[in-house]
Formats: C-alpha cells, structure tokens, sequence
C-alpha cells in the first residue's frame, strides 16, 4: 500500500510538472492543453505502453520453437512466481540489456537482447528474467512505462520552448500568455528535464531494490543475478544501447543504465549503484 501511494504520487508529481510546463509555455490556455493531453498520454499508455516500448526497440516475438531455451526458463519461472506465462522477445542489439513491459500481469512482456543472450550463462540469463519477472509481478512494468512517457513528452515541450526562443515567439504578447515571458521559457528549457529525470529517478530506485529481491526469491539463485549484474554493468558500459540513446527516457526500463553517461544528466541516473544491488543480492544468499 505505501510503495502503491509513493507511485502514485510522484505520478502525479510528473503529470504537474507537465501542467506546470504548459502553462510557462502557453498560460491558462496551456495549462489545459497540458492537463488534456497529460491525461490522454497516460490513458494511452496504459492500454498500448507494451506495444510502444517493444516498437520502440524492434522487438521480435519469440516461441517455444523459435527460441526454446530462453521460452523454456520464462515459463518455468513464471509458475514459480505464479504468473501468467508473459509474451517473450528478442531486440537484435549487441548490447546487453534486457527490460519488462505491459500493463499488468495479465498483459505483460520480457524482452532480452542478443548481446545479453551471448554474455550471460545460462543461470545467470535465468536470474535476470527472474528480475524481469518480479516487476511484472510487484506491478512496475505500467508505471515505468507512463513515467517513460510523461518524462518524453516534457523534455518535447522543453524544445518547444527553445524553439519558440530561437524562431522569435514572445510568451505573454497575449492575455493568455504566461506571465513569466522569456525567462519563464529559459527556465522551461533548463529545469523541466532535470526536474522529470529526477521524479523518474525516485520511482525506479526503489523498484530496482525489490526487483533484485523479488527475483532472488523466484529463482532461488540471488548469487545468478549478482554475477549477471555485475557482467551487464561492464558489457553496457563497453557498448552502450544505440537504441535507448535514442530514447533516453526509457532507460530507466532497463535491468542497467544503457546509456553511455556522458552527459550532466547521468548525474541524475534513474539506476541505484550497481555495487549496493549486488552487495545486497549477496547478502541475501
């Protein structure tokens, strides 16, 4: 019930902010186009979010024929955990990653690269599915996904407003513009992303943290996914998702960051430390 009440929460908080930025950008008038489309991109994440995800990343369904080694471990795994045999795929990307998409149990997607297939043992692929698996089950995939989403759409409005600055628009030429004028928008452009990053950032913390536990427990092997944690980490690293580059705000999807972490905004990693989850994966074995 707490973690349910926290998402909710900082859900609200990013459907706020994206208010708020609406409002910067367009006043009284932007602010309800915001709230409008804030709440028709929510809506159409929670019916398509697993669709718009594996698109996202060219996803391709697997079977039992196709792919009976990897079918084979997800089906085991979901009856220990008691779940519906989710649908399985696999992204052609050489680097490994893996991430669970879809809005509930019932309606739910593991998606593995060819990177992570070629680095992992086979316990250890079984331990990060078992990490997928747990999310499906503690119900993260759906907010992950809107979080995704909402995120995406803030930092679009914050190119608007660098657009509008470099195209001449003046916010507040009008009554219905936003009382804060230029510097609003300037502020717009810095804050908003940082502000969204950090709200994705307080979500997927905590969930990475039970994740690891609950996929402990489904597997039985909390030493699997320590290793497996430990490989990803250097294999992201080396070669960082060319297609979570591209969207960035799906990153915090991921078993690990994807990103190459160049940038100011990797301060803001939406990953806990990688030595803590293994320090305390171990400490459970």
């Amino acid at each position: 019930m707490h973690s349910g009440l926290k998402t909710a929460v900082l859900m609200a908080g990013l459907t706020a902010l994206f208010v708020v930025v609406g409002g910067v950008i367009g006043g009284t008038t932007g602010m309800v186009i915001a709230l409008v489309f804030a709440l028709a991109m929510n809506a159409g994440a929670y019916w398509f979010s697993d669709k718009m995800v594996l698109r996202m990343y060219k996803a391709q369904p697997v079977d039992r024929d196709s792919a009976p080694r990897l079918w084979g471990t997800v089906e085991e795994l979901a009856g220990r955990a008691g779940l519906p045999m989710p649908a399985v795929y696999i992204i052609e990307e050489g680097s490994p990653n893996a991430f669970a998409t879809g809005r509930n149990p019932e309606h739910a997607a593991v998606a593995v690269t060819t990177g992570l297939m070629d680095l992992l043992d086979e316990r250890e692929v079984r331990g990060v599915l078992a990490h997928e698996l747990a999310h499906v089950k503690n119900r993260d995939i759906l907010i992950s996904t809107i979080a995704a989403t909402v995120a995406g759409a803030i930092s679009a409005l914050a190119n608007m407003a660098q657009f509008m600055l470099l195209f001449g628009g003046r916010p507040g030429e009008d009554e219905e513009g936003s009382p804060l004028g230029i510097v609003g928008v300037i502020l717009v452009m810095i804050l908003a992303p940082i502000a969204a990053s950090l709200i994705q950032m307080a979500i997927s913390r905590a969930r990475e943290y039970g994740a690891d536990r609950g996929g402990a427990e489904i597997s039985g092997d909390p030493e699997a996914l320590a290793r497996a944690l430990e490989k990803l980490a250097y294999g992201a690293s080396r070669q960082p998702m060319a297609s979570a580059e591209s969207h960035p705000e799906t990153a915090q999807m991921m078993i690990v960051n994807p990103l190459s972490g160049q940038d100011l905004m990797q301060l803001f990693s939406t990953h806990p430390p990688l030595e803590d989850r293994i320090e305390r994966l171990r400490a459970l074995g």
